[in-house]
């Protein structure tokens, strides 16, 4: 009896593979078919494990950005931000600059200077010595090597810390030497020995003090450009001749440093405004109506999140609600000009203002640092402490935020080990189906051969 043959081919683990189909039909197929329609509740399981994981990433994304704010907040807690300091301003800085120490005598302030603080100087030929020799300036002796040039004595003269002059080399080989401290030096100056140096006649100046007026008063002196006694507390840097006029210095009473808390402020929003915007960018991404990939499953998992929603809300009105204990007039950031936007029903609908993004009026936070200081501190802080906790209840370590990682996190690592379990009896079902698609190929193939068999017999018969 001759047979037909089907061939079983499989390799150690895989599935089998039917070849040789007796019957006709397409068993890989509808296999496959099978397969397919079995592996619906595992793809739906992959399905929810991509949008859990696309949650957890979103989820972690604005607890680090609200970490970050939570941060930023808390310095305006810190003392020496609101540590008193005294400001001195100039009309003209470039002529006259002024700076004050704490203690320093407050008002205005005309300053008129009649005359620069300058340095005494004379000029010498330089005669490069043929053998070792030396030369004594203001009682330093500099020892020079045979064939040392002018530029080399003038860099030798500047590196000494023991002299008391500098030295410049000109391009006609001269040397011109000048006083290391500016104002009149009294009697001789700058006194030169030996044969390598000789001055110039006529090219000796002497040093001269800064005159200087105050208020109008009579001439002063200053053998520097530095002054720190012709204001109390303040010191004064002569730049240039006033010909112009006085110059205004303007000495401020002790206080918070405005430019200071603007600094601080201006670093709060910016951030501020960058959480905001992430935030809402989570909460308007909607998920595509089919998704056909794991990226796009994982697309718009915190679309009009609640728990997040919420908290913009908070955070928005806790910049112009008013602090219960506080003054009416310093009760909240938007007295220091603070503003999130324009009111309801103002008609202004951009972008930033319908996000709640925040912007400073500086004119109006420097107004209030002046008139109220201690007003500002105080509201800054409170506001500041309680924002930074509505943040942390959600943000920090076991918050409403790691609450739902977590969970997700126990959600995710479930469905992993419910698709594991499933991959395996899916497996195992794939592989029983091609078992027994193999044995009924074997046997229609068996009795077709057996047909024939008989068939050519009776043809025989």
């Amino acid at each position: 009896m001759s047979t037909s043959s089907i061939s079983l081919n499989s390799t150690a683990g895989a599935p089998l593979s039917v070849s040789g189909l007796a019957s006709g039909l397409d068993t890989t197929e509808i296999i496959a078919a099978l397969m397919s329609a079995e592996r619906e509740p595992v793809t739906h399981l992959t399905e929810q494990e991509d949008k859990l994981q696309g949650a957890q990433t979103a989820l972690r994304s604005v607890q680090t950005s609200l970490q970050q704010l939570s941060f930023a907040v808390s310095e305006f807690t810190l003392p020496s931000l609101f540590e008193s300091s005294q400001t001195a301003t100039s009309s003209e800085p470039t002529r006259v600059g002024a700076a004050a120490a704490t203690g320093a005598a407050v008002g205005g302030y005309e300053v008129e200077v009649l005359q620069l603080a300058s340095s005494a100087q004379r000029t010498f030929t330089y005669t490069s010595p043929s053998e070792e020799a030396a030369v004594t300036i203001e009682g330093v002796e500099l020892k020079l090597k045979a064939g040392e040039t002018a530029k080399e004595l003038a860099q030798a003269i500047n590196a000494d810390s023991k002299a008391t002059v500098f030295a410049v080399a000109l391009e006609n080989g001269e040397i011109v030497l000048s006083n290391r401290a500016t104002g009149e030096a009294g009697g001789e100056f700058i006194k030169v020995g030996g044969g390598a140096l000789a001055e110039v006649e006529g090219t000796a100046r002497e040093g001269r003090n800064a005159v200087y007026t105050v208020d109008g008063g009579p001439e002063q002196f200053s053998k520097s450009n530095t002054v720190t006694d012709a204001i109390a507390g303040v010191t004064l840097t002569l730049s240039g001749i006033t010909s112009g006029g006085p110059v205004t210095i303007d000495v401020q009473a002790p206080g918070p440093s405005a430019s200071a808390v603007e600094a601080q402020v201006q670093s709060f929003i910016k951030l501020y405004n960058t959480t905001v915007e992430a935030i809402q960018k989570q909460l308007t991404t909607k998920p595509p109506a089919k998704p056909s990939s794991s990226s796009e499953y994982a697309t718009g998992t915190l679309f009009g999140d609640l728990e997040l929603t919420g908290l913009l809300d908070t955070m928005r009105a806790s910049m112009y609600e008013p602090i219960k204990g506080l003054e009416a007039e310093m009760s909240s950031p938007f007295d220091i000009g603070v503003s999130t936007g324009a009111a309801s029903g103002s008609g202004d609908t951009s972008q930033a203002t319908l996000e709640g993004l925040l912007t400073l009026d500086p004119t109006k936070l420097a107004e209030a640092v002046k008139t109220n200081p201690a007003g500002v501190e105080q509201m800054l802080q409170q506001w500041s402490k309680s924002l930074q906790g509505t943040i942390n209840a959600v943000s920090e370590a076991g918050g409403g935020l790691e609450t739902r990682i977590n969970g997700d996190s126990a959600q995710v690592t479930q469905l992993q080990s419910q698709i594991s379990s499933m991959n395996e009896i899916l497996a195992d079902r794939e592989k029983a189906l091609q078992e027994t698609y193999a044995q009924l190929e074997s046997v229609i193939s068996q009795n077709t051969a057996e047909d024939a068999y008989l068939a050519k017999q009776a043809e025989t018969l």
